[in-house]
């Protein structure tokens, strides 16, 4: 029985350990069923909690630059989406002095987003956007540890194999030829 239990311990000594937190976990579950129209937010720890049906919110117990980084990494690496990040308009206006750390976050954010659509809308108006598209499509919230208001980063997931120009030209060409043409 020692030599059985000896054995047990050394193989898992030997494991790594790769036990994910449930934030992630339900990020690497939702993903997939995701698609355009969906959102990911990742907000900070005042962020309201919305009452929506559709809207889903997780307290992560983490910094929001980690959450932000894994999800935005999960997104690249899946086949069909993409974000276009939309951030709070009032964080270029938020002072250093009244919010300790803004700045470094502003530099941090910057360097995260590099190559990626952004951009800024008032805080009140992506809450009602979220509010009114709730209704039909699933918005997951990841609440974070982050005290600096005007923190939040909205993903809004469009189709990564299908882009706008595609799908202008696609209704260019249908307007063009008619309903029932072919």
């Amino acid at each position: 029985m020692k030599i059985i239990l000896g054995f047990l311990a050394m193989m898992m000594a030997t494991l790594p350990v790769y036990a994910q937190q449930g934030w992630q976990k339900k990020v690497n579950e939702e993903l997939p069923l995701m698609g355009h129209r969906n959102w990911i937010v990742i907000v900070d720890s005042a962020y309201p909690l919305q009452s929506a049906a559709g809207v889903e919110t997780i307290d992560t117990h983490q910094d929001q630059l980690v959450v932000l980084d894994f999800v935005l990494n999960a997104i690249k690496n899946s086949p069909h989406v993409r974000p276009l990040v939309h951030t709070d308009a009032e964080l270029q206006y938020v002072p250093e002095e009244e919010a300790p750390g803004v700045d470094e976050y502003r530099q941090q954010l910057k360097i995260r987003l590099n190559g990626v659509p952004v951009d800024s809308i008032l805080h009140q108006k992506l809450i009602d956007q979220l509010d009114d598209l709730s209704k039909t499509f699933h918005v997951l919230i990841l609440k974070t540890t982050m005290t600096v208001p005007y923190t939040s980063v909205f993903l809004q997931l469009d189709c990564k194999y299908w882009s706008a120009d595609s799908e202008e030209k696609l209704r260019r060409k249908m307007k063009a030829e008619g309903p029932g043409s072919h």
